[in-house]
């Protein structure tokens, strides 16, 4: 693993991801702040609760426009305000950038060098980030919900088709849940062959998506897991579902299981079946990780694929993302943390820690020091 990411470094060492500048307004427990980084490590450095996740979460929604700890946008506005604001300033392949987003009671506006962007999907992208916390281990641990969000996040990063294809998928997939819920079964039955037709049509896009995503991210953790265990185990990866190889053959395949779906869909109330209920196979020395993994394993497992999903960032997007890591070296033994931060020194890395000095050992970095939403 480390041979083949030393030649990938030679050659993407110029083209990586920058963060210069991220300002926060009005932002979970800050008021006003401006952050500074350089591209290398940042350390976030202070005691519990006192704003370094929060931090780093900005950092992850200016890059996906959704975060990973909340479903609804105004739990990140400061208590007693109406609105909060992020913004930064990066430096990527194709020159400088700069992100906004505007965070209201019942909307958001989103902006892409000064400019409003009428849609979601023209901002995701522009800056990239791999974000990993202690609470990852839902990745592995959890049901498949975890696992699509993984896929969706990941995968819209890099594809604006594929973000725009899940936005419409959705869309379609919620208007003929309600159709399911009506009690004139004529009537649906007489209108579901139209919604099936295009919830098919951008399912299977979403499913060659990720079929060619996983294929790439399975050898590369593998190699990570390698890597972090010293050869002790294996991980490997692999779509729950079976689909053909042809995009088309896919949409008739899916055509033909929400035909076969629809009286048990009109009983639940709901579709039943397509990509929205697929899974990934997580396995480690080949046993489901999520039933057998311990602890331990499941932690290094998790962080296998997020080392995994910065190479493919690196491949796909043609630069290295910002990688962000919440609190994760605690949760780590000492030879997995000198392994970490010797993979992670070629990119500029967010880290944010309690005692910076226990677990960095030396390492060059750019500590900020944060106490009650504020930089000390």
């Amino acid at each position: 693993y480390s041979t083949k990411c030393a030649k990938k470094k030679a050659f993407f060492k110029e083209f990586r991801m920058v963060i210069k500048k991220l300002t926060l307004a009005n932002f979970r427990n800050y008021e006003a702040e401006t952050f500074r980084f350089t591209d290398g490590l940042n350390v976030l450095t202070g005691r519990n609760a006192q704003g370094k996740t929060n931090c780093a979460e900005a950092v992850f929604y200016l890059c996906t426009g959704a975060s990973l700890r909340i479903r609804h946008d105004r739990q990140l506005i400061r208590r007693g305000e109406t609105c909060a604001r992020i913004s930064a300033e990066a430096s990527t392949r194709f020159g400088s950038v700069s992100l906004e987003a505007a965070i209201f009671e019942n909307k958001r506006e989103l902006y892409l060098n000064g400019n409003r962007l009428a849609r979601a999907a023209d901002f995701v992208g522009n800056m990239n980030s791999v974000f990993f916390s202690p609470g990852e281990l839902r990745l592995i641990q959890d049901g498949p919900d975890e696992r699509r969000r993984f896929l969706n996040l990941s995968i819209s990063q890099t594809s604006r088709e594929y973000c725009t294809a899940l936005a419409r998928y959705q869309r379609i997939l919620d208007q003929r849940n309600n159709l399911l819920k009506e009690r004139d079964v004529s009537l649906v039955l007489e209108t579901l062959p139209v919604w099936d037709e295009q919830l098919a049509l951008f399912a299977a896009r979403i499913v060659r998506h990720r079929r060619r995503y996983l294929k790439q991210l399975s050898p590369l953790a593998s190699d990570a897991h390698a890597y972090l265990t010293d050869g002790a185990e294996t991980l490997s990866l692999d779509m729950d579902g079976r689909y053909p190889d042809e995009e088309g053959e896919i949409a008739e395949k899916l055509l033909k299981e929400f035909s076969a779906a629809r009286e048990r869909d009109l009983r639940l109330g709901f579709t039943s079946v397509g990509p929205h209920r697929d899974d990934i196979k997580i396995l480690i020395d080949g046993a489901d990780a999520r039933g057998y993994a311990s602890q331990g394993q499941a932690r290094t497992a998790a962080l296998s694929l997020k080392l995994a999903e910065t190479e493919i960032f690196r491949t796909l997007a043609g630069e290295a993302p910002v990688l962000i890591l919440d609190d994760v070296m605690s949760e780590l033994d000492l030879p997995r943390r000198k392994k970490l931060l010797d993979r992670v020194r070629d990119i500029q890395c967010i880290l944010t820690c309690t005692h910076a000095e226990r677990v960095l050992y030396g390492a060059e970095c750019n500590k900020i020091r944060i106490r009650e939403g504020k930089i000390i």
